[in-house]
């Protein structure tokens, strides 16, 4: 990240979260370490997320995933797959954002109406 004192308490918070979120999975066996695990990946999925976007980008992308869940989802999971790979230089903007939304828009079935 970029090491500002706001960011670095943040992740220590966000730690905190995980080791008791961790130690109260352990406590309640199988089904709490599951979800345990489901929000531990969610919340690495946010921040690595966070720290790969900008904050118009990201704007975009939950604007996109309230109208069409799975596609914002599918979004996410590709700038992530992105990002663990290595293949993001610096932070993608609203421009590249809107460029990946394109890419990745399911293809829409047009119809041309004529008139006769």
């Amino acid at each position: 990240m970029s090491g500002s004192p706001d960011e670095e308490k943040l992740e220590e918070l966000r730690q905190k979260k995980m080791e008791q979120l961790q130690d109260r999975a352990e406590s309640q066996g199988d089904e709490g370490a599951q979800e345990a695990a489901q929000q531990q990946a969610e919340a690495q999925k946010q921040a690595v997320l966070r720290q790969h976007l900008t904050d118009d980008a990201r704007k975009r992308l939950n604007t996109v995933k309230m109208s069409k869940q799975q596609f914002g989802e599918q979004v996410e999971q590709q700038v992530v797959a992105l990002a663990r790979s290595g293949r993001i230089q610096g932070k993608i903007d609203d421009e590249k954002m809107k460029q990946l939304l394109q890419e990745l828009k399911p293809d829409s079935k047009s119809f041309d109406i004529k008139r006769r």
